[in-house]
């Protein structure tokens, strides 16, 4: 038989918060289990919204992303299964020590990247949900994946944060990790409604020369529901356009891998 691929490892990533990086990386996710493919999720701020979204209380989390990288822990040994068909390695608040850990260690860069290779084969796509920063951790991420979603609300304020990402993205690319490449912006809490949202939305493909993603996905209250019963919205609310959007979003970044 021949050997199974290795999973593609897309980073989720915007030091802004309030972006909808969480949600996407948990409609995503579904959205790639509905399609067949194995997913595992892996929450990489210490705030944990990812994991609290897909049902897991952090507070009674046994082994976390932080005992993979900072206490050595093998990766598959604190991955968890949740609803949707989707694995999850959970974070902890103690994940906000682990900044100051890895700064004095060398090749800290590489720890997450050393730690999927030992899992990649068990899946056929890894999304990682970046931390609202840009430190160690955020780069952590952008050196083990292979392309990077940038979510974006369709706001004017949320450009600055997008150009200050990219310039990071162009020193991981320089130095840590030459095959990465960003596969577009996400645009996020769309009102179609709104002549400013219209407008953003038009003016952020050329302002960066990055793809993208379409549909944009709608500003919906369904999308602040879900985390309460700990699923996505592509369970709570199938039918909802926020659901339709990020399956076809997930349709799209398919056909391109």
């Amino acid at each position: 038989m021949a050997p199974k691929r290795k999973a593609t490892i897309i980073a989720l990533a915007n030091q802004k918060g309030g972006v909808a990086k969480t949600t996407s990386v948990a409609s995503l996710g579904a959205a790639f289990a509905e399609q067949g493919r194995r997913v595992l999720l892996v929450d990489l701020d210490p705030q944990a919204c990812l994991t609290f979204s897909l049902g897991v209380d952090p507070d009674t989390v046994e082994a976390s992303v932080n005992d993979v990288l900072v206490g050595g822990a093998e990766l598959r040994d604190v991955v968890v299964s949740c609803d949707e068909g989707v694995d999850l390695v959970p974070s902890t608040i103690d994940l906000a020590g682990a900044e100051a850990v890895l700064l004095s260690r060398p090749a800290r860069e590489y720890t997450l990247q050393g730690a999927l290779d030992g899992v990649r084969r068990d899946y056929d796509i890894v999304l990682l949900d970046c931390a609202p920063s840009l430190g160690v951790l955020t780069l952590n991420a952008l050196t083990a994946a292979h392309a990077l979603v940038i979510p974006m609300p369709c706001e004017m304020l949320s450009h600055r944060g997008v150009g200050q990402l990219l310039d990071t993205v162009r020193d991981v690319k320089r130095i840590l990790n030459k095959k990465l490449r960003v596969l577009g912006i996400l645009p996020t809490l769309y009102d179609g409604r709104s002549l400013h949202a219209r407008e953003v939305l038009e003016d952020v493909g050329d302002r960066y020369d990055l793809p993208v993603l379409s549909p944009p996905i709608p500003k919906t209250v369904r999308f602040a529901e879900a985390p309460a019963v700990g699923r996505s919205i592509l369970s709570t609310a199938r039918r909802s356009k926020g659901a339709a959007a990020y399956r076809e979003v997930a349709a799209t970044l398919l056909a391109g891998l």
